[in-house]
C-alpha cells in the first residue's frame, strides 16, 4: 500500500524507534511531527531517513484545514507523558483532543490509525490488567495524564471505533534514544548512570509487609518489542482493538538493577532509600499486562527477556554513547 506514513512524537523515545522501524522495512517515505523547542530531542533525528519534518502546531493546523494528502498511516506517539503534569486543561488538549482530531481524520481519509494509550490508565492496579473492553469502562487512573489517555479510550469504545483503530497500553519501556526525558527516564537508565557515578542502585524501599524490599514488580518491556507490536498494528488494518503492550511477565526492581550490573561486568550493590511521602498512597506494588486479547488477535512474536534486553541497551548504545 503506498502512501506517506505519519509518526507523531517522533523525535521522541518511542517514536524515534519506530523511524528506525520502518527504515528497516525499507520505508522512508515518513513525515516527522514534533515539538523539539529548545531541547536536544533534535539529536534523535539524527541518522533517520525521513521524508520531511513538521512541528506540532503547524501539523495540527493542517490537519484541521484538511492539507494534508497521500497519507497510509498515522502512528500518533505524540503526548505530554510526564506523570507529574498539572495543568489538567493541557493534557485534555494536547492528549485527549489531539488525538480524537487524528482519528477522525483518518477514518474519514481511509487512513490506519495506530496511537498510544497507556498502562497509567489501570491506575492503583486493584482491577487487574485486562484490555478487555469491558474491563476499560471501570477503570480509574491516579494521575491527569493516566486520565487524558483513557478518555480518548473510552471515547473511542462509546463510538465504535475499535473495529477500525488500534491503541497500544504500553507498559514500563525501556531502551536506546530516551536520554532526553530526563526524570522521565527508565530506571535502566538511571541505574547505569548511578553504577558509574557511585558503584550503587538506589531503589525505593517496600511499605507493604507483601513486597521485600526492591521486590515491587513491573512489567518492563523492550523498546524493540514495542516498535514490533505497534507496526504490526500499522500493517494488519484487520487486526483493530485496544490492547496491552507488555511481556506479560512482572520482574522485580531488584532483577532489574541486578541485570545492569550483570551487563556492566560489576556485583550488584544495591541501596534502599525512603520512598518520597507524596509517592506512597499513589505507587503500585505490581504491574503485569494481560496479553491474551493480541495473542488471539494473532501477534505471536516472542518478547525480549529482561536480562537480554537490558544487556543489548547497556552494552550496544548506552556504554557506547558514553564513549563518544
Amino acid at each position: 500500500m503506498n502512501g506517506k506514513i505519519i509518526v507523531t512524537g517522533g523525535a521522541g523515545f518511542i517514536g524515534r524507534n519506530l523511524v528506525v522501524g520502518l527504515n528497516e522495512r525499507g520505508i522512508d517515505n515518513v513525515l516527522v511531527v514534533d515539538d523539539l523547542g529548545t531541547s536536544e530531542k533534535w539529536q534523535n533525528l539524527v541518522g533517520l531517513r525521513y521524508e520531511d519534518y513538521l512541528d506540532k502546531a503547524a501539523f495540527r493546523e493542517r490537519i484541521l484545514a484538511d492539507r494534508i494528502d497521500g497519507v497510509r498511516a498515522i502512528i500518533h506517539m505524540g503526548a505530554c507523558s510526564a506523570t507529574t503534569e498539572r495543568d489538567a486543561s493541557y493534557l485534555a488538549d494536547n492528549n485527549y483532543r489531539v488525538t480524537r482530531e487524528l482519528c477522525e481524520w483518518c477514518l474519514t481519509h481511509g487512513a490506519r490509525f495506530v496511537y498510544a494509550s497507556s498502562a497509567a490508565t489501570y491506575g492503583d492496579g486493584s482491577l487487574g490488567y485486562s484490555d478487555d473492553d469491558a474491563v476499560t469502562t471501570t477503570l480509574r487512573p491516579l494521575n491527569m495524564y493516566g486520565y487524558s489517555k483513557h478518555m480518548f479510550d473510552l471515547w473511542a469504545l462509546r463510538a465504535g471505533l475499535f473495529r477500525m483503530i488500534a491503541g497500544l497500553k504500553y507498559f514500563n519501556v525501556y531502551g536506546p534514544y530516551e536520554d532526553h526525558k530526563e526524570d522521565m527516564r527508565s530506571v535502566v537508565h538511571k541505574a547505569y548512570e548511578q553504577v558509574l557515578d557511585s558503584g550503587r542502585v538506589r531503589l525505593f524501599k517496600s511499605y507493604k509487609p507483601d513486597y521485600a524490599d526492591g521486590e515491587q514488580v513491573r512489567d518492563f518491556v523492550y523498546v524493540k518489542d514495542a516498535v514490533d507490536l505497534t507496526l504490526y498494528l500499522m500493517e494488519h488494518p484487520e487486526v483493530s482493538g485496544l490492547f496491552n503492550c507488555g511481556t506479560g511477565q512482572a520482574r522485580s526492581w531488584k532483577a532489574l538493577a541486578e541485570a545492569v550490573f550483570k551487563a556492566m561486568g560489576r556485583e550488584p550493590n544495591i541501596e534502599f532509600i525512603e520512598m518520597p511521602e507524596s509517592l506512597r498512597d499513589k505507587y503500585q506494588y505490581f504491574t503485569q499486562a494481560e496479553m491474551d486479547k493480541i495473542r488471539t488477535a494473532g501477534y505471536d512474536h516472542a518478547f525480549t527477556s529482561l536480562e537480554d534486553g537490558v544487556k543489548d541497551y547497556v552494552q550496544n548504545y548506552l556504554a557506547l554513547r558514553r564513549k563518544e
